[in-house]
């Protein structure tokens, strides 16, 4: 499909174009309650479901054929039912710890996810399409088009798989890899609920990543959920945001701003904006002006992201005085604002590299 699309063509996307596989329904993702209902119908007791549900998300089980508490005939007849696990296509990891997962999915489909170590916690960005249709110009992952939604059980797979690479529970999850996480709003609010409620993962732990479609921030937060929302915004003014993403044509961004402040009174949660900052570009004094200026009196948090490099594009990053020039800006203006420091960044596992591509960074 190609990257460049009307917002009428995103917007169709949005919640429609699962994989066929989804059809054949997975367990990942499927609630205690739902896993007991389905040994039952398979003619078992019901605390089989208990069984099931713990070798899931505890033991991380990729076929039942290998649950050893299950009768052995059972067992057998069970070896073609889909769990929902991808298989693992490349692995890399950076000086920093920091490992990218290229993960291959049941249609053959590959995408990335990458896990983010420190010494307090763990974290997973994951990805919430393969590919994505929105195009922004300074991304990898907007480069190379879209293909699909992706599922619930495939959201939580890559989770599970993170955790079990580095041997310890994953603290915290963003929904920033590949694809725009609010055109699968209701596969990606499934598995919110899963990695909440079945993984144990705090929702305060949870952050949701777009960079805007019209009326979806509205209605994510109907559904009063506590994670943080984190809007891509990478410009101070519209005309500047048009060039770097095309879909901004038809979303405002003093309407995108609205939709955030209503998610402010209607959640109580703050929002983070994300800013890649561009040399030259937009990491001026004035840009930082213009967006203090939107933020004014707004319950937010501006994160700075010194661009990653991708080959497609000959944006640079800007030296670290623009950057501590940028931030000085801001907190002037009494914006609260951090910079993200970029993990992975040797095997393009870092914010905008990522592609489903073995020969780039691996």
């Amino acid at each position: 499909m190609s990257s460049t699309l009307s917002l009428d063509q995103i917007q169709a996307l949005a919640d429609t174009a699962l994989p066929a596989s989804s059809l054949d329904a997975p367990l990942l993702g499927k609630s205690l309650a739902e896993l007991t209902e389905w040994v039952q119908q398979q003619g078992q007791p019901a605390y089989r479901g208990k069984q099931l549900y713990q070798w899931l998300y505890q033991q991380g089980g990729r076929s039942l054929s290998e649950i050893s508490v299950f009768p052995k005939q059972w067992r057998a007849a069970l070896a073609e039912v889909p769990v929902g696990r991808s298989s693992l296509h490349y692995r890399s990891q950076a000086p920093d710890g920091t490992v990218k997962f290229l993960l291959k999915l049941a249609d053959g489909r590959i995408i990335e996810t990458v896990g983010i170590p420190t010494e307090k916690r763990l974290t997973v960005c994951v990805s919430s399409q393969v590919g994505c249709p929105m195009a922004c110009d300074f991304c990898a992952t907007g480069k190379g088009g879209f293909t699909r939604n992706l599922a619930r059980h495939e959201i939580i797979d890559q989770v599970l798989t993170v955790q079990e690479d580095f041997g310890e529970r994953v603290s915290n999850v963003v929904f920033m890899g590949m694809g725009e996480p609010l055109l699968n709003s209701e596969e990606v609010l499934g598995a919110v609920r899963s990695l909440n409620l079945d993984v144990g993962i705090g929702q305060r732990l949870m952050t949701i990543s777009t960079v805007g479609i019209p009326g979806r921030i509205r209605r994510l937060a109907q559904h009063h959920l506590q994670v943080t929302l984190a809007i891509s915004l990478h410009a101070s003014n519209q005309t500047l945001r048009e060039t770097l993403i095309p879909s901004a044509t038809h979303y405002p961004i003093q309407t995108l701003l609205e939709e955030c402040r209503e998610y402010v009174q209607v959640t109580g949660r703050r929002v983070s904006f994300e800013y890649i900052l561009l040399a030259g570009l937009n990491d001026m004094p004035e840009h930082a002006a213009e967006l203090a200026e939107h933020l004014h009196g707004f319950q937010s948090h501006v994160n700075l992201i010194p661009y990653n490099p991708i080959s497609e594009v000959d944006y640079q990053r800007p030296d670290p005085r623009r950057i501590q020039a940028f931030v000085d800006a801001l907190k002037a203006r009494h914006v609260a604002v951090s910079v993200r420091r970029s993990r992975g960044l040797e095997t393009d596992a870092a914010c905008g590299q990522l592609r489903a591509s073995r020969s780039v960074g691996g």
